[in-house]
């Protein structure tokens, strides 16, 4: 291609010329700009005779011998400029059926997705070739069978991002640290995140959401060019095509787009597809999430109260558990005090000091009776830390005890949840099996 423009620098600047304007104008109003081709054909360029054949099918005319000339020359690139240009004209509905699959060529999981075939997908999800088109999209994705290659967890996560790792369920409001316990975890996880992807896969296969979602129409049985659309890139693609663009960006994989087509706020289009192609890996997941939200809660559990572990029995705590966690209680709230030998050498002192005085000096009674004092109010301040210790050690057991009688009753109130959480749970399943077997024509 680069010899024949360089051969014939004027043909070529007034090819580049009138392509350039033949896109803006496809993409503003579905037409071809008013004057004729000003530029002469080159030999072996097949974008001559493409944009000559884009021309004549515009015009209603009969594009055959401009056609052949271009893919013969190659039928690909000229394929694919036809479909991305009466794509973006709104006029998709004129391609000939073969071309989508030549322009298209073959996907794989190993190999990134050209940005060709990512912008007739996308045109083709937003219903810019009917039905068929997106059919075409389908069955090139569905033969690639990307669920036995997938990892669910990154499909879920992709679908619902930002899960609690904790889900505290109403029975476990006043015992949050039971709900991390994974016998009573896992069924309420399992169930919430279930509740999540069927209301994910409801905002993505609902009509009404798309229909009000202004920036992109439904179908494109209106015409609507590409400046009615929000993404850019089969415009991006023609330009690279007819030598206007710039360095193409990176490509993604496969996976890489599928996944980011079903995040939230991606294009519902394109997340109408992505679901169709992430279905049986939903189902396989809604299998498990709706087997583990039925999973019966244990009769008895060992739970963390107050930092130590109780074993909870149906009738109530067991006694031995409590009575190990009180001896520690009592270990940990009770400070060790040695006697008081302090006071005790200053009561002996003062005797002594009283003692003296009545014998040799009154001066020493005044000092006895300081020294006795002062010991009194030491054994007082002593007596006062033993009597705080043993009110801490009893307001202790008795928290202990209420918490675990609590938790008993809370756990009685989860088991009762239970079979309302299983039912809610089959229904969510039931649901989201529905919503996905509708597939993207739903949306």
């Amino acid at each position: 291609m680069s010899t024949d423009l360089t051969a014939s620098p004027p043909a070529a600047t007034e090819l580049h010329r009138y392509a350039e304007a033949l896109l803006a104008h496809l993409a503003a109003n579905g037409s071809a700009p008013p004057a004729p081709p000003g530029f002469r054909d080159m030999p072996g360029y097949w974008l001559p005779p493409a944009v000559e054949a884009l021309v004549a099918i515009l015009a209603g005319e009969d594009p055959l011998e401009p056609l052949s000339k271009a893919a013969g020359r190659d039928q690909q690139q000229t394929a694919l400029f036809l479909c991305l240009a009466l794509a973006v004209s709104g006029q998709g509905s004129r391609i000939h059926a073969s071309w989508l699959g030549t322009a298209f060529g073959d996907l794989s999981l190993d190999r990134p997705v050209s940005h060709g075939q990512r912008s007739l997908w996308l045109a083709a999800a937003r219903g810019a070739y009917g039905p068929a088109g997106k059919i075409f999209v389908l069955r090139k994705l569905d033969a690639l069978a990307v669920q036995e290659h997938a990892d669910p967890e990154q499909w879920v996560q992709a679908l619902v991002p930002g899960e609690p790792s904790v889900v505290v369920p109403p029975s476990l409001v006043d015992f949050p640290e039971m709900a991390e316990i994974p016998e009573l975890a896992r069924p309420a996880v399992a169930a919430a995140r279930l509740a999540r992807l069927r209301g994910r896969c409801a905002e993505i296969t609902s009509a009404r959401q798309a229909e009000h979602d202004s920036s992109a129409p439904l179908v494109n049985n209106s015409g609507s060019p590409a400046v009615a659309w929000a993404e850019d890139e089969p415009l991006a693609v023609l330009r690279s095509l007819i030598g206007q663009g710039g360095p193409a960006g990176p490509m993604a994989s496969l996976s890489s787009y599928l996944l980011d087509d079903l995040r939230p706020g991606a294009d519902p289009h394109l997340a109408a597809i992505a679901l169709h192609v992430a279905a049986p890996i939903l189902r396989g997941v809604a299998e498990e999430l709706e087997a583990d939200s039925r999973l019966e809660p244990p009769a008895t559990l060992t739970v963390p109260l107050l930092g130590h572990r109780i074993h909870l029995r149906p009738e109530g705590p067991e006694q031995s558990s409590l009575a190990t966690a009180e001896d520690a209680i009592v270990t940990d709230g009770v400070v060790p005090r040695a006697r008081p030998w302090a006071a005790m050498v200053l009561i002996v002192a003062g005797v002594a000091c009283l003692i003296g005085a009545a014998l040799v000096d009154s001066l020493l009674a005044a000092a006895g009776i300081a020294m006795i004092g002062l010991s009194c109010w030491q054994l007082w301040q002593r007596r006062k830390l033993v009597e705080a210790d043993a009110r801490y050690v009893a307001a202790q057991v008795n928290e202990l005890k209420e918490l675990a009688e609590g938790a008993v009753w809370a756990l009685h109130a989860y088991a009762r949840e239970a079979d309302t959480r299983a039912k809610q749970a089959a229904d969510d399943a039931a649901e989201l099996t529905r919503l996905i077997r509708r597939g993207p024509r739903a949306a």
